[in-house]
Order: structure tokens, then sequence, then C-alpha cells
């Protein structure tokens, strides 16, 4: 049960935008800018990152949901996402998608446990300025979207098929432009 009145048909995230549309519209601005806009990392890669840091925090709506439209571009079934969650560096990924996972597990845990090393481990791989500020940034913000959304108490599906089936319509809609109530 939410800790704040909210609808209760709206999932995750959902419920406190609708409550605040105000700033449901800033925050999906950013979230259209990182995980849609172009850029050099897919949006399979962004949303793998946004993905890993939600499971690292925990927050079963975020990991899900973007998880599902990780599955969703990167055209692989939801075991391959759980792996990469447990052991991205087992995984079939590139070496520069690893290291900048390792600089996204850094950042979950606080920006100032980003290494030297890792940036440069990541620019060895052929990681851009853009790509590195990039990740810590998808990173950051999506450690806020973990707290807003356990912090208000949601609730979330629990049946893990619901945003398998909801990645392709959210990968067709993008953020800023969806209806919060389907």
């Amino acid at each position: 049960m939410a800790h704040i009145t909210l609808d209760p048909q709206l999932p995750g995230i959902r419920g406190p935008m609708a409550f605040r549309p105000e700033t449901a519209r800033p925050l999906n601005e950013l979230a259209e800018v990182l995980l849609r806009s172009d850029n050099s990392l897919s949006r399979g890669d962004r949303e793998l990152i946004a993905t890993y840091v939600s499971s690292l925090n925990d927050c079963f709506f975020c990991q899900n949901a973007h998880g599902g439209l990780a599955q969703h571009y990167l055209q692989c079934d939801m075991k391959f996402v759980d792996d990469v969650k447990k052991d991205y560096a087992a995984m079939p990924l590139s070496d520069k998608l690893k290291s900048l996972l390792a600089i996204a597990g850094s950042v979950q845990k606080g920006g100032k446990n980003v290494t030297p090393a890792q940036i440069e481990n990541a620019r060895s791989h052929g990681a851009t300025d853009r790509e590195i500020h990039d990740t810590v940034l998808i990173a950051a913000a999506f450690c806020m979207f973990n707290r807003y959304v356990d912090g208000l108490g949601t609730w979330a599906p629990q049946d893990r098929q619901v945003y398998i089936d909801r990645g392709p319509r959210r990968a067709e809609e993008g953020y800023i432009n969806f209806d919060l109530y389907k």
C-alpha cells in the first residue's frame, strides 16, 4: 500500500507521476533524453544500464519495466537480462558495455566510488566522454527514480510477463508522450 494517496490502478512510477504531473514532465523529459535520444550507445544498452542499476537498488518495478524495454531493444529473452544483472562480466557483452556497467555500479554505491581506473578502462575499450557522462547520469537518475518509486511504497505487478508485453509499446511511445493511464 502506497504511503500517500495514489491512483491504485497505476503501478510503480506511474502513480506518483499522475499525482504530481508538473514533476512528471521534467522527469520524463530526462528519461527521454537519456534513454531514447540519438546516442552512440544503443537504446538497448542504455536500458540495460538502467535495469542493472535498478536491480542493484532492488527496485522491482524499475528493473522489470526497463528490463522489458532492454529485452525488446536487444531482441533477447529476460533470462539474458537477468543473467546480466547477476554477473554482467560473464555475459557476451562488449568490453565497452561491461566497463560502463562497472561505472554504473559504482555510481549506484555513491558517485565518489567511480575510480580513475574505471574511467581509463572504459576509454581503453572505446567509450567516449559522452558515453561515460551518460552512463553516470543514467545511473544517478535511476537511483533517484528507484527511490521515488520505493520511497512512496508504490505497488508493482509481480507477473514479469506484464513488463515483457509492455516493452514494445513503451519503446514505440517513449517517455514524454505516453499515457500514464495505459
